[in-house]
């Protein structure tokens, strides 16, 4: 700003100096800009004036930091103009001081008004997440269909009816309502693909829910206060002898007081020859029996299973009515106290009644 002015004021300035005073400039050794001083002085205080001003002005500073701006800008007129690096060091450091100061005391005053909005604004906050979450359990409620189920604190049975599980494969509204009630251990048949392992899965999921305090989708239910719940999914294929081993490790533990518990199998039989397979799971379910515990077992097995057994094992199935462009109609709720029939057994049975020489599917028919 300042050379701007010297620039502009030199520019119109007629500047004339006798020879002899050029002269005596030169063998003096004195430099053009002494010429400043001598012919433009006024020119080079009042830019001087105005830069200092400016300066003051831009970091709007204080009557005591205004003392800068003179030892910044001061000395012998030059062009262009310069200034002091050691004067502008020492503002440039008590203005970052001036700063932190005021920082620190604005962040303590606002420390302490915000330690004053401390507890009421945990209030609001706990207001809010509760608020936020009786939000998504309406939602839930509502998208789902969902009611408060009852809790029964006598028994770890169940009661469902109506219920529908969102986790299916298919739109919750195309989900077909299932009815099924369990007390003690129970063996749950059915045809493939007739939804006994979404069975569980609704069993699993209404439960847990009912413990966490949450409703269940269904239209009515009654739970009973389990210790524990424990889910054991299909085995993926034949187990070998080590993990076998383990496997029954675990039921081991499992039938170890298992009063409280309600236990969910689906097709244990897989881990090991059907034969044995039997056996074993009558073995369990004698155990659970023995100790009040509830469980169903989903099994193809349940007529072996059944008579494998040293106490009363119920069985409930879910039954196909039949077939229909060759896909299962099938009643999803299981149906009390029956030993549902299987899959090959209903394609047997539609050979039977569409052949025209029905003798040998009559006879298989028969085996079942």
């Amino acid at each position: 700003m300042a050379n701007d002015h010297l620039r502009d004021a030199i520019r119109e300035q007629d500047v004339t100096i006798e020879g002899t005073d050029f002269l005596s400039l030169v063998e003096q050794g004195a430099r053009v800009d002494s010429l400043l001083s001598r012919e433009l002085a006024d020119e080079y205080d009042a830019a001087i004036r105005k830069a200092r001003e400016h300066f003051v002005d831009a970091l709007q500073l204080q009557p005591g930091e205004a003392d800068f701006a003179e030892r910044v800008f001061a000395g012998e007129p030059t062009f262009p103009t310069e200034h002091n690096e050691e004067p502008l060091n020492r503002l440039r450091t008590e203005l970052k001081a001036a700063r932190d100061r005021r920082a620190a005391k604005l962040k303590s005053g606002l420390a302490a008004d915000l330690a004053d909005l401390r507890e009421p604004a945990d209030d609001l906050i706990a207001d809010a997440l509760e608020l936020d979450v009786e939000l998504a359990v309406a939602r839930f409620a509502r998208d789902f269909d969902c009611v408060v189920p009852e809790i029964d604190d006598e028994g770890t049975g169940f009661a469902i009816e109506g219920g529908r599980s969102p986790l299916l494969d298919v739109s919750f509204d195309e989900a077909e309502p299932v009815d099924y009630a369990v007390e003690g251990v129970t063996l749950l048949s059915g045809v493939n693909s007739g939804g006994k392992t979404s069975t569980l899965d609704l069993v699993a999921l209404i439960v847990t829910l009912a413990h966490m305090g949450l409703p269940v989708p269904a239209a009515s239910a009654r739970v009973g206060r389990v210790s524990e719940l424990h889910y054991y999914a299909k085995s993926q294929g034949t187990l070998d002898a080590g993990a076998f081993e383990s496997t029954l490790r675990d039921f081991g533990d499992l039938v170890s007081g298992a009063s409280g518990r309600l236990v969910l199998v689906d097709e244990l039989e897989s881990i090991t020859e059907p034969g044995a397979s039997a056996k074993i799971i009558a073995g369990i379910l004698e155990a659970l029996a023995e100790q009040g515990a509830t469980g169903v077992f989903v099994s193809h097995l349940a007529r072996q299973i059944r008579e494998a057994a040293d106490v009363d094992v119920a069985v409930d199935g879910i039954e196909a009515v039949g077939l229909a462009d060759g896909e299962l109609v099938v009643n999803r709720s299981p149906r009390k106290d029956h030993l549902a029939r299987s899959t090959p057994e209903l394609i047997v049975e539609k050979l039977a009644t569409e052949s025209s020489d029905p003798g040998f599917y009559e006879g298989l028919l028969e085996k079942f």
